[in-house]
């Protein structure tokens, strides 16, 4: 609300002993020689068709859907690896951590990048600069809006349009050409490579996908992209198909790193609506507890975190617990984090599949026991360090998780339903104390066929008396 009065008005209010001090200041909005207006700010006074107006503001900001806005990272702030995980360690892009000082040593390296990158497309750096600058309105949706309001459009088009083409350079180079071709040491690239999938670090894929289809080396740059991500996830290139059609509905690198570890189909994580019985507490927890009911891990070839799945031998015995394999090195820790947290922005909606796997994993490691059981089973490679820190990373990374029920609920109730029969107990401890080495399977034998020359002893005993 605003009250407008007079010069005179106010100096007679100056007169009756109000302050201009007060915490409602004057300010001059208009003024002449023989007449001045003076404007007073009211706090608080927001009249409630303004109130009312926020409210459909609210409604038309918080709103999930399918393409979810480059933020910080929100709801894992308060984990204490969050800086570790979360914060880029040698290189900023976009705009979030821009202008850094931390990050300044690197902004030459990404000029050079951008360079050489300009030099392989056959356009001009200012041909290439335009298409980015045309799109920058369309780009700036991409980010919350708090992140990009300092920047102007062309102070923002050239921090994305330098961003963009020192990315693509960079993961071509890695893909095919020599290391020294980024005149970057070995670990300073393997930060980097962990800095490209940090959610705070991400750059619209529109932004990539708009400067390859405008290089003369698209389709080289597009298997590089590919051959990146394969190798960040392990993947294999025979799900070709499939990783077109994403990397075509990619948001940015790190949602397609996600869509290619999820890439399963639909069916097999159980969409349907769960059963109110089916959702009951599952009492087995680690390796180790699945091992004493006779439940063995075995690994798949697929490469797909979703394609867990629980058979028995024999229809009976024993349990095979199946999972894909996992390699666990230093990159493990921060990709998974920034994946768990991608999943959990407040506009993305989606099936929580990497939380889930993540819930799921951890629920099976308790202590380096469950580690070594893993590796020995093929299913975990430990490149980090000692199985300690590997339990610790999942251990951590698994903190107030809260997973989707209905993934992998197939599997959780037919373990518990194999937990719960005792005489699976039974069997895997006879087996266990007998056959668990090679002086226990002969020292069983021996008894065993002790106990058989006994008993036709005295059957040929028997039947000798009555022959008599």
């Amino acid at each position: 609300m605003e009250h407008v009065i007079s010069v005179e008005e106010f100096h007679s209010r100056k007169e009756a002993g109000e302050s201009s001090r007060d915490n409602d200041q004057p300010v001059i909005v208009a003024g002449e020689t023989h007449k001045l207006t003076i404007t007073i700010q009211e706090r608080g006074s927001t009249s409630s068709k303004e109130k009312f107006k926020k409210l459909k503001e609210a409604q038309a900001k918080v709103q999930l859907g399918t393409t979810p806005k480059i933020r910080k990272v929100v709801m894992l702030r308060d984990h204490k690896h969050y800086r570790k995980y979360c914060e880029p360690r040698v290189v900023s892009l976009g705009p979030i951590h821009h202008g850094k000082p931390a990050y300044q040593l690197t902004e030459e390296y990404k000029l050079m990048l951008a360079d050489k990158f300009i030099g392989k497309t056959g356009r001009t750096d200012e041909e290439l600069y335009c298409i980015v600058k045309d799109k920058i309105k369309e780009l700036r949706e991409y980010y919350d809006e708090k992140e990009t309001q300092k920047y102007s459009d062309e102070d923002l088009a050239w921090m994305l349009f330098v961003d963009g083409c020192a990315t693509l350079q960079f993961i071509d180079s890695i893909v095919n050409d020599p290391l020294e071709d980024v005149k970057m040491k070995n670990d300073q690239v393997a930060f980097v490579q962990q800095d490209l999938f940090l959610l705070e670090n991400q750059l619209p894929y529109q932004l990539l996908d708009d400067l390859m289809k405008n290089s003369r080396k698209e389709e080289k740059l597009r298997m590089s992209i590919k051959e990146f991500i394969n190798g960040q996830s392990k993947l294999d290139d025979s799900d070709e198909k499939i990783q077109q059609e994403n990397d075509e509905e990619a948001i940015h690198l790190l949602d397609l790193l996600r869509k290619r570890l999820l890439s399963v189909p639909q069916e097999s994580h159980g969409n349907e609506e769960v059963p109110e019985k089916e959702l009951k507490w599952h009492s087995f927890r680690n390796v180790q507890e699945l091992r004493e009911v006779g439940i063995h891990l075995k690994p798949r070839k697929s490469i797909h975190l979703g394609e867990i799945e629980f058979t028995k031998k024999w229809n009976f015995y024993p349990g095979i617990l199946w999972m894909p394999q996992i390699t666990v090195d230093d990159s493990t820790g921060p990709t998974f984090f920034n994946l768990i947290a991608y999943e959990m922005c407040p506009d993305f909606d989606n099936d929580f599949g990497i939380t889930s796997y993540i819930f799921f994993l951890d629920s099976l490691i308790d202590e380096p026991k469950d580690v070594i059981e893993l590796r020995k089973a093929g299913i975990l490679r430990n490149f980090l360090g000692s199985d300690q820190e590997v339990a610790l990373v999942f251990n951590e990374m698994g903190t107030d998780l809260v997973p989707n029920p209905i993934i992998y609920r197939d599997v959780r109730v037919q373990i518990q339903e194999y937990f719960d029969m005792k005489s699976m107990t039974w069997i895997s401890q006879f087996l266990h104390t007998h056959f668990s080495s090679p002086w226990t399977v002969i020292a069983f034998l021996a008894a065993f066929f002790v106990l058989v020359l006994t008993v036709v002893q005295t059957v040929y005993s028997i039947l000798a008396y009555y022959e008599e």
